[in-house]
């Protein structure tokens, strides 16, 4: 079979689908084949087989392993194909060839995982031997051996062990890797490697803290007796100097191996330390001013060679091996900024810094040669642009202004000493812009390279927007020494030092109060020339981007006589843009969008001036770049205030405004319908529901005229839901602003009316063929239409509108859709609640009555009652009481971690209870919202979970926060890992005094009934808790 699989398995990597899909098959059909797995590993032992196919069996060998070996995997497939005795063999196979020293490094790592995987299933039960093998092997293997049984203890730790099995074994663990730590017999990189394997267990520790604080701290306290020392040896020890030769001379060389094996040592180091104080904060705090010390000492000592490796040159960075440990400078370079930062925050590193600030203070009489300024020192050196980021920024403006803007996920040497600054201001910081502006000065005067000056204004750009951020102002004589630096950088013919002259100037501006208001107003001018005079397109952009701080910081008696240059010059700048390579410029276009939006919100009447081209230039933007969710957020956030001012003003305004873009918006649904652009029609149908919203009563006449035609043919047509939601908004808002016209418009193809026009869309809505996301918006129409048009002219169709709602309502899943559809009842309860129940009593819907139906999604949503006096009347309704809907949810007495299979296999579980039971539920939780309550207990529960973790630890470092740091750019980098997220439990809904109050009086009514006892002995304890704390107020 082992000629086959390297048959089929060198086939599966052919770039021809057919061949490559039909191995593939044939690999899946082999899985029941008992030799199978066996085979593979055989495939993967032999030395004579290509790397790529040992690689290849391996990965597949896994792929089966996970779905065959065990129930345990998530990614079982429900049959176990591996026999005891093969598992035996497996595992025996496996873990050699992990361990062979004659094997290569990629296999070993392959086969390591593999092993991990099955000894998260099998270790300790099924396989005892493994750990105490891999343990006792260690301290007399060869380097080549102690490689591969790292590695597989590393993955055993981070993947493999559960709590007891860790606990059992970790002294035993942590002193053999602590062993090959200190042994400087062995290469560098295993030493690393094991250092990895340490750092891996304080994931392990940090999962169980809470249940076993005392043992773990005691635990870690004893290890770090032996690790802290080691530690700060190596911190301490000095890199080897880099040969001076071309690269292709010494690479490879053992000085070579010697220099990347003791980096990649100290990356390990540095990553355990930041990983130690993020858990243990107390037990690395008296090491503190010692770590810190070091830490300084060689960055202070690295300047040189990485200002040669990538401020001049560009030698390739961010390099990691084949295990996965980082080995070049700049890795190493960025990890220990980091950990300076953090260091700083130790009270023991502050008192020492103080007391050290007071001596030279005392003994200069001056700032000027403190610490402080030796900071800055070392952010400059370090925040220069890398020869490789400017060819980049150079060819790329949007590279530079992702960048720039911190919005990209690229947290480098550069952006760690931006934040290395902010902290150090956010401690000290008068000393901190005095150091700054002293270093400054030493820069101006004495460096000639461009790219230190760039740096230090780079580093002022950072602190200030930090200061910025927090309300925090410099004062007047600071600010305006550094305007002589400013003025020296936009007469620099390099670009980037002109860029950054101008973006400074906007930052200081925004910081300075109003001592700079006259510089201020030039550099705006200067600004807005360069726009488009200046040949550098990162001057351009910069110019474009800064012009929202001028905007910001400048009064509108300044700022407002200048909206026509601004929108001009953009707009010349964007003129002069190749329109093919736009699709691609995502961050240029959105910094355009947000200029242009600060420039027209200073009075949005610029959109209707004659002569004004800003409007159109947005709606030009917006079409360029309408498959961009930001920017078509941003354009939709500024037509919304466009509209809405324009509308509040008055007059002829909001006709004025029509004018100018219902051809546009009713343009684009053509242009993007012959295109198959959906994203512009989108945005179309967004814009418009938009203008609707904030019509006018009545609306301008024709309005209907010239959009109802589009709209109707959308949404008979389409089944798009970003598509389908704004055009039923749209003629929603028309409805509820001018019904007349709406319903007395004819649609020339058919002859029908706008009234039976809304009737055959809200049909289409509710059939079967619109999903729930697409149908959200149809509920509110159907409401509108039934609101404005009266059971006079609906006639027969109003019963049949309302079925049509009742049947939809019985499948529907999405909560906004529900809503919607439940605002139709809602409403019709305002008027006639009873008329509502024998109606819905009536209908059947698959067997049942509409009632159940709209009661039970009514009642499950939790959506807010409209009309509760109307709803309480009928509380007493025999068929209300009779209807029953889901209570609350059972909690399984298990205390099994449920899995998403486990949660497939068993769904959760409901009481069944009466409606007027249900009823009561859901305004006891909306009593409790109102009231802010939920809120209060959200923060009691947060407060109270922060001391069970934490203690009182925290208070001996303050780096370990409460809350997300969004200032560092490393919680930036790894929150755009993760992706956008919502907000959390603290994002509760605020104290609604008016629900407050309206429920409170009916509860008190409530309880006087005779029948209330019953209904409040069915509450659970914590509603009945809530309730009676009603009671007590």
């Amino acid at each position: 079979m082992e000629e086959q699989l390297v048959h089929l398995l060198a086939e599966t990597q052919s770039s021809a689908s057919g061949p490559r899909v039909h191995a593939e098959r044939q690999l899946e059909q082999l899985y029941s084949n008992e030799a199978f797995p066996i085979s593979l590993a055989s495939v993967a032992s032999h030395n004579s087989i290509p790397l790529n196919i040992r690689q290849s069996a391996l990965l597949l060998l896994k792929t089966f392993v996970l779905s065959a070996w065990s129930p345990s995997f998530e990614e079982f497939k429900g049959r176990v194909l591996v026999s005891d005795p093969n598992k035996e063999q497996l595992r025996r196979i496996l873990l050699e060839l992990a361990t062979n020293g004659d094997n290569d490094s990629k296999v070993k790592s392959a086969a390591s995982y593999v092993v991990s995987k099955i000894a998260s299933s099998d270790f300790p039960d099924q396989w005892p031997s493994l750990l105490p093998t891999l343990l006792q092997s260690i301290p007399t293997s060869t380097d080549a051996q102690l490689h591969g049984a790292l590695k597989v203890l590393g993955d055993l730790v981070e993947d493999g062990f559960n709590e007891e099995q860790f606990f059992t074994s970790a002294r035993d663990l942590v002193k053999v890797v602590y062993d090959v730590a200190i042994t400087e017999s062995r290469k560098t990189t295993i030493r690393a490697l094991a250092v990895s394997v340490f750092r891996s267990c304080f994931g392990i520790l940090e999962m169980v803290m809470e249940d076993h604080k005392a043992a773990v701290k005691a635990f870690v306290d004893e290890a770090l007796v032996a690790w802290l020392p080691f530690f700060v040896q190596i911190m301490e020890k000095q890199l080897p100097e880099p040969h001076k030769q071309a690269r292709e001379d010494i690479e490879g060389s053992p000085h070579q191996e010697e220099r990347r094996g003791l980096i990649a040592l100290k990356l390990q180091i540095v990553k355990t330390l930041m990983k130690i104080r993020s858990v243990f904060p107390t037990l690395l705090s008296p090491q503190s001013p010692v770590l810190f010390t070091a830490t300084w000492r060689e960055l202070s000592s690295l300047q040189g060679p990485f200002n040669e490796m990538y401020i001049d040159d560009d030698q390739q960075g961010r390099l990691v091996d084949v295990d996965g440990l980082p080995y070049t400078l700049d890795f190493l370079v960025l990890e220990e900024l980091d950990f300076m930062q953090s260091c700083l925050r130790a009270p023991p590193v502050r008192k020492e810094l103080e007391a050290q600030l007071q001596t030279q203070n005392g003994a200069d009489g001056a700032s000027s040669g403190n610490w402080v300024t030796e900071v800055m020192k070392l952010a400059v050196a370090y925040a220069q642009i890398p020869a490789e980021e400017e060819g980049l920024w150079d060819i790329d403006v949007n590279i530079f202004l992702s960048e720039e803007t911190s919005i990209t996920a690229n947290y480098t040497p550069r952006t760690a000493c931006g934040d290395l600054v902010i902290k150090l201001g956010e401690w000290l910081k008068s000393l901190t812009v005095e150091g700054l502006l002293t270093y400054t000065r030493t820069i101006f005067s004495t460096a000639p390279s461009w790219k230190a000056k760039e740096a230090v204004l780079y580093v002022l750009n950072q602190l200030l927007n930090d200061f910025q951020d927090v309300e925090h102002t410099i004062s007047p004589e600071i600010a305006q020494a550094f305007t002589e630096f400013i003025n020296h950088a936009l007469q620099q013919e390099n670009s980037f030092l002109r860029a950054r002259g101008y973006l400074v100037a906007g930052t200081l501006a925004r910081t300075s109060g109003d001592a700079l208001q006259e510089s201020t107003a030039s550099y705006m001018q200067q600004c807005i020339k360069a726009i488009t005079a200046d040949p550098s397109d990162v001057v351009n952009v910069s110019c474009i981007r800064v012009l929202q701080d001028y905007l910001h910081a400048l009064p509108p008696s300044i700022t407002q006589p200048m909206q026509l240059q601004i929108t001009s010059a953009i707009s010349n700048y964007f003129s002069e843009q190749d329109l093919s390579e736009l699709p691609d410029s995502d961050d240029l276009m959105v910094t355009i969008v947000e200029t242009l939006r600060d420039t027209i919100l200073l009075d949005t009447r610029i959109c209707i001036a004659p002569g004004s081209n800003a409007l159109a230039l947005l709606f030009t933007l917006a079409s360029h770049g309408a498959k961009n969710f930001q920017l078509t957020m941003l354009v939709n956030e500024t037509f919304q205030e466009i509209a809405s001012t324009t509308a509040a003003l008055g007059g002829d305004g909001y006709i004025q405004l029509c004018d100018k873009v219902l051809p546009s918006l009713t343009g684009a649904f053509d242009v993007g319908n012959l295109t198959e652009e959906n994203a512009l029609t989108n945005l179309a149908a967004e814009l418009l529901a938009v203008l609707a919203e904030h019509g006018s009563e009545p609306l301008p006449q024709g309005f209907v005229a010239a959009v109802m035609p589009k709209l109707k043919r959308l949404l008979l047509s389409s089944s798009e839901a970003e598509l389908l939601r704004p055009a039923t908004e749209a003629i929603k808002h028309m409805l509820v602003h001018d019904h007349g016209q709406v319903f007395g418009w004819t649609d020339g193809e058919t002859g029908k009316t706008g009234f039976e026009a809304c009737l055959v869309i809200i049909d289409r809505l509710l059939g079967p063929s619109v999903d729930d996301h697409a149908a959200a918006e149809v509920g509110g129409l159907a409401a509108e239409l039934v609101e404005k048009a009266g059971s006079d002219r609906l006639g027969p169709y109003l019963l049949q509108l309302l079925r049509g709602v009742a049947v939809r309502l019985s499948s529907a899943q999405h909560p906004p859709f529900i809503q919607s559809l439940i605002l139709v009842f809602g409403r019709l309860c305002l008027v006639s609640a009873r008329d509502v129940v024998d109606f819905l009593a009536q209908v059947r819907i698959e067997g049942g009555s509409g009632l159940q139906v709209v009661m039970s999604k009514w009642l499950e949503s939790s959506v807010t009652f409209a009309g509760y006096d109307e709803i309480r009347q009928n509380l007493e309704d025999p068929r209300l009481a009779q209807t029953m809907v889901r209570g609350d949810l059972i909690v399984p007495a298990s205390d099994r971690i449920i899995t998403r299979s486990r949660a497939r296999k068993d769904p959760d579980q409901y009481t069944i209870i009466p409606v007027p039971l249900k009823i009561i539920k859901v305004l006891v939780e909306e009593l409790s919202s109102a009231s802010g309550q939920s809120r209060a207990f959200d923060l009691a529960a947060a407060a109270e979970l922060d001391d069970e973790v934490n203690g009182s630890d925290d208070g001996d470092w303050e780096d370990v926060p409460s809350v997300l740091d969004l200032s560092s750019a490393a919680t930036r980098q790894d929150l755009m890992a993760y992706g956008e997220g919502t907000g959390g439990s603290l994002a509760a809904r605020q104290r609604d005094d008016e629900t407050q109050a309206y429920l409170t009086e009916f509860f008190r009514e409530a309880a006087t009934k005779p029948r209330f006892a019953e209904v409040y002995g069915a509450l659970s304890e914590e509603e009945k808790g809530k309730l009676n704390l009603l009671g007590q107020g």
